[in-house]
């Protein structure tokens, strides 16, 4: 029996977790092929075909909720097969039946059904396009979970293949600095990440040893101009033609290339010996992570410039050392979400705290590829400046190098309040190699590495 509901009629009151109808049409597959719409200029009606399933299974009548409102009146029509609340027809049968349990129009039918039903009796359907997407933490969870699974791949793949390297240098150049000491940059790439990572090297000791792999079809200025040479380069480019002459083939104290020897008649099996340097003692290194706002930035809210700039001061005076540079923004989270940390620290949350609320762990950084760069620097000994001993622990875990001696970091404003020498600290803001900071903000930061991440400072009693 057929029953027609205008809009006119008064509304029927139901329970409060009503759904709207039009929205159960989107939301249930079994009503959405056979929903049709037809629009006319005073308004639009719908009429409901059902599927053929529903009519063998047996029928709940559903409460309708009509909303009175003139200015856009509906009809509804439903089919005959589904008795209207009015309707005498007995439906005590068919619920007893041995058919499947009856179908509630107020309840959307589960996204994935068929792990509900038997697969063989359940119908086929396609999931509405109003389908919500998943939600911005289930995306994240899928991203991180990928991340993860590359992650552990390439790592394992690195184990696996001594031959293939996670990370190789593929330029360098030297970079002096103003108070008249040098160092070379190292350029490297790898297979985790799209991203550039460095290495400042102090001393001629410390030799890339994929830079200096010959290439195929390379020239002797190709190994020049990607820094694969010893020694140091020699300006012939403003000097007259006469003296250009005389310095187109270098030599030894200038600059040696494997090509070079080949044409001294050097044997090639001795040009290891010549081109790479003796080794020195255990060298320092820093495992330093980007930070744009610290080092850029002037920021009080961390100490990294200024560790950065006492890591390169420390290896300058030892006349060797290596700072391994990863890009590696705000514990790996990014500048992006670094900045919506700081927004939620200034709201009292600590920078641990503000990772977590950001669905971030609360340090994500990783070491594999600064295993491989120190590998390929030929590193295998070395004594790591840094506070952290989580770094200490994964930079030796699954690889051959092993941490000698930890050389500890002290804070410059805490190391001025434990000598009593506070009130005499000046800080110089944006002076070269002077990134010195202090402050409340500060204080708090380093707190938090100590209290909540093991970091091995002394907090001065005064605070």
């Amino acid at each position: 029996m057929a029953s027609d509901i205008s809009m006119n009629d008064a509304p029927v009151v139901v329970h409060s977790d009503y759904i709207p109808r039009n929205a159960i049409d989107h939301m249930n597959p079994f009503f959405f092929k056979s929903h049709h719409h037809a629009h006319s200029q005073y308004g639009h009606h719908h009429h409901h075909s059902h599927h053929n399933a529903l009519r063998q299974q047996p029928y709940t009548t559903p409460t309708v909720v009509v909303a009175a409102a003139a200015s856009h009146p509906h009809s509804h029509s439903i089919a005959k097969d589904f008795p209207s609340p009015s309707s005498g027809t007995d439906s005590s049968s068919s619920s007893s039946s041995s058919s499947p349990s009856s179908v509630d129009l107020q309840i959307p039918v589960p996204r994935h059904l068929s792990a509900h039903l038997d697969p063989c009796t359940a119908p086929s359907y396609n999931t509405p396009p109003a389908t919500p997407p998943l939600t911005l933490l289930e995306r994240q969870a899928a991203a991180a979970a990928a991340a993860n699974a590359n992650a552990a791949s390439v790592v394992e793949a690195k184990r696996k293949n001594k031959d293939d390297p996670l990370a190789w240098c593929t330029a360098r150049a030297r970079i002096p600095t103003p108070d008249g000491s040098e160092y070379f940059l190292h350029i490297y790439e790898n297979k985790m990440d799209k991203k550039e990572h460095l290495a400042f090297v102090f001393g001629d000791a410390i030799r890339s040893q994929s830079l200096d792999r010959v290439q195929p079809n390379e020239t002797e200025m190709d190994r020049i101009k990607r820094g694969a040479y010893t020694g140091r380069l020699q300006n012939t480019v403003d000097l007259p033609t006469q003296q250009q002459e005389s310095l187109a083939a270098p030599t030894s104290s200038t600059v040696t290339t494997t090509e070079t020897l080949a044409a001294m008649d050097v044997d090639q099996n001795t040009t290891s010996s010549m081109v790479t340097p003796a080794p020195v003692a255990v060298p320092l290194v820093r495992i330093h992570s980007e930070c744009f706002t610290g080092e850029i930035g002037h920021s009080a809210r961390c100490d990294c410039g200024e560790q950065l700039d006492e890591a390169i001061r420390l290896m300058k005076a030892e006349g060797s050392g290596v700072v391994v540079y990863l890009r590696q923004e705000g514990r790996g989270i990014g500048l992006g979400e670094k900045l919506k940390a700081y927004n939620l620290q200034d709201l009292g949350y600590d920078t641990v705290m503000a990772n977590l609320l950001l669905n971030h762990g609360a340090d994500e950084r990783t070491y594999e590829v600064a295993q491989a760069i120190l590998e390929d620097l030929g590193l295998n000994q070395i004594r790591l400046l840094t506070n952290n001993p989580d770094k200490m622990e994964k930079i030796e875990k699954d690889s051959n190098i092993k941490v000698m001696d930890r050389v500890p970091m002290m804070p410059k404003s805490w190391e001025a309040i434990q000598q009593g020498t506070e009130a005499e600290f000046v800080v110089k803001e944006g002076a070269v190699e002077n990134k010195i900071v202090k402050g409340k903000e500060l204080d708090k930061y380093l707190k938090v590495k100590v209290e909540r991440m093991r970091h091995l400072i002394p907090i001065p009693t005064s605070l």
